[in-house]
């Protein structure tokens, strides 16, 4: 009868089986997303844009109060003045004698013929550090037998020099360069002439007294001459 309501036409199984799939489908990407939200949690980049950038930490915001280290253009000597330390450091004073013990000494005590003795002089700070001129200046050998001056280095001295220097506390030194003795009788009036008398040997007894920086030795250092 054309006045009847037209039978819907049924779908095929494949129809149904391809819309289940595209909802699954659907719903898989769904869940994606929101995995992806979970996990890269965009919006706090957003909020980190919004901030603003962060500052990288620089050497001088890093550690403002951080000494500098010295650099290629800075000088011991420049470093040393910033040292308070050193700069309330005392300048030492003047030794007194009787702080210092001077010793006089011979490389030997016996001497063959035609051998000459080598003088020295030793010398110990006992008190505090102290200042001293043991340049040549300062310096003075006499050599003796009994009480007949046969040797002075005072004598034909030519060109004495100066040298102050700092004596450490409980600090002992010794002449670096010996003063040799040629065994002639010295005279001021006789330093540019030859021939000058020679001293006996034999067994001849003499000693050494000497003096730095205006102190004698305690004790003179004997020796015998051949």
């Amino acid at each position: 009868m054309s006045g009847d309501t037209p039978r819907r036409r049924r779908h095929s199984p494949a129809v149904y089986r391809r819309r289940r799939l595209a909802v699954l489908l659907v719903l898989m990407v769904v869940v994606a997303g929101l995995v992806w939200l979970f996990v890269a949690q965009p919006w706090q980049a957003w909020a980190a844009s919004e901030s603003g950038p962060t500052p990288t930490p620089t050497a001088s915001s890093a550690s403002p109060t951080a000494t500098p280290s010295p650099t290629a253009s800075e000088t011991p000597a420049a470093q040393a003045s910033a040292s308070p330390e050193e700069s309330e450091t005392p300048t030492a004073t003047p030794c007194v004698a009787r702080d210092l013990t001077v010793e006089a000494v011979t490389d030997k005590s016996e001497y063959a013929a035609g051998e000459n003795p080598l003088l020295s002089i030793r010398l110990t700070n006992n008190g505090a550090d102290c200042t001293l001129n043991v340049g040549t200046s300062a310096q003075s050998f006499t050599v003796m037998s009994g009480s007949d001056v046969w040797w002075r280095s005072t004598d034909c001295q030519s060109e004495p020099s100066d040298m102050l220097v700092l004596l450490e506390a409980g600090q002992t030194v010794e002449s670096s360069t010996p003063v040799e003795w040629d065994r002639t009788r010295s005279s001021v009036d006789t330093c540019s002439e030859a021939g000058r008398p020679g001293a006996p040997g034999g067994g001849a007894s003499y000693y050494l007294d000497v003096e730095i920086g205006g102190v004698s030795s305690t004790e003179p250092a004997y020796f015998l001459l051949y």
